[in-house]
């Protein structure tokens, strides 16, 4: 009988004619299931390499077909598919369980705050480039429900396909598989839904949406301490997180509180980060700290845990995010984009440890 992995051993041997490896270690292969005598998967392409994939699809079926026990293969282009994802407006909440792994996902780290406005999604979109840049398979979860703001930090557009109806494929760039709320909306759309909905929503985007295997999901949360960051906790197991605040008085007093939420919530305190820590003027080079200085040092040392990084307030940064490739994919080499490295170098020895 064929089994997952002679099933993925003879798909190794298909080339993907856009990335030029195997389709396997292109991602476009997903949503692989082997049953008995029964093989059924996704092709993932852009709709305009429709027809460059079909002789694709055509391989990956009669090679599959010839493994011992196959009887049926079932091959979908999502390029071809118009099977609209479903509905992220749940008519009842999800019934209540147990907290359960994403299918697929090693890590899943949060990217919190405990107030809006202090960057937090501009170092999610920013982390999550910098760690595919090192080689890493990650995921980004934007769990922004009322403000999702990274389809356009990170430079993605349209609407997520579904081959049956019910599992969403995500969208990708940089490096980076992506699903967000915003994508499924229109962006001058406001979603006015309850706590109930918005924890369907959520749980529908962790355990439907096809993730494949990912050394990290990063989960860009709301500010705050309410429902989707409770959910979150509640629905899978959460490996730690990361507090992002700008060193202003005002904004620690509400990171003091995120940090609470998740030490009642048991979820270990990555670190924090210090967003806007310092300005350099363009013109004269004169530095300045516009919304104060050491304020998160401080923070992080009564809480023993490490600072991350002290990223600067900076123009090219607010621009990359707003033209979709972030600091980190378009001047990875800037001085800018050197404290998401850091940040990214900071999660791998923290994994490591």
């Amino acid at each position: 009988m064929a089994t997952r992995d002679t099933v993925l051993a003879a798909l190794k041997t298909i080339t993907d004619p856009v990335a030029g490896s195997d389709i396997v270690a292109s991602g476009a292969m997903r949503a692989l299931n082997v049953g008995e005598g029964t093989v059924r998967f996704v092709i993932e392409i852009a709709p305009e390499h429709a027809k460059l994939f079909e002789p694709v699809r055509d391989e990956a079926e009669v090679k599959v077909k010839a493994l011992d026990g196959v009887n049926t293969v079932s091959v979908v282009l999502t390029g071809h598919s118009k099977a609209a994802p479903p509905d992220l407006k749940p008519n009842r909440p999800a019934q209540p369980q147990g907290p359960q792994r994403i299918p697929g996902v090693a890590r899943v780290i949060a990217v919190a705050s405990g107030k809006g406005g202090v960057g937090k999604s501009t170092v999610s979109a920013n982390l999550a480039c910098a760690l595919a840049a090192q080689g890493r398979k990650v995921g980004l979860l934007d769990a922004d429900v009322y403000g999702p703001s990274q389809p356009r930090m990170l430079g993605v557009s349209g609407r997520p396909a579904s081959p049956d109806g019910k599992t969403i494929l995500p969208m990708r760039n940089h490096g980076v598989t992506m699903m967000s709320i915003g994508l499924m909306t229109n962006d001058d759309q406001a979603v006015v839904w309850r706590g109930p909905m918005l924890m369907g929503a959520l749980q529908q985007m962790m355990m439907q949406v096809q993730w494949g295997a990912l050394d990290v999901l990063i989960v860009d949360l709301p500010p705050g301490t309410g429902d989707v960051q409770m959910t979150l906790a509640q629905k899978t197991p959460v490996d730690g997180a990361i507090i992002v605040s700008t060193p202003q008085d005002v904004a620690l007093l509400d990171a003091r509180k995120g940090i609470d939420m998740f030490q009642q919530l048991n979820v270990p305190i990555i670190g924090m980060i210090e967003n806007m820590s310092t300005h350099i003027c363009s013109n004269c080079g004169h530095e300045e700290h516009v919304f104060g200085h050491g304020g998160v040092a401080s923070e992080a040392a009564k809480l023993g845990v490490p600072l991350l990084a002290e990223v600067p307030l900076h123009l090219d940064i607010r621009l990359a995010g707003d033209g979709g490739a972030p600091i980190v994919v378009s001047a990875p080499d800037s001085t800018q984009a050197r404290a998401f490295h850091d940040i990214a170098n900071a999660l791998v020895a923290w994994d490591k440890a």
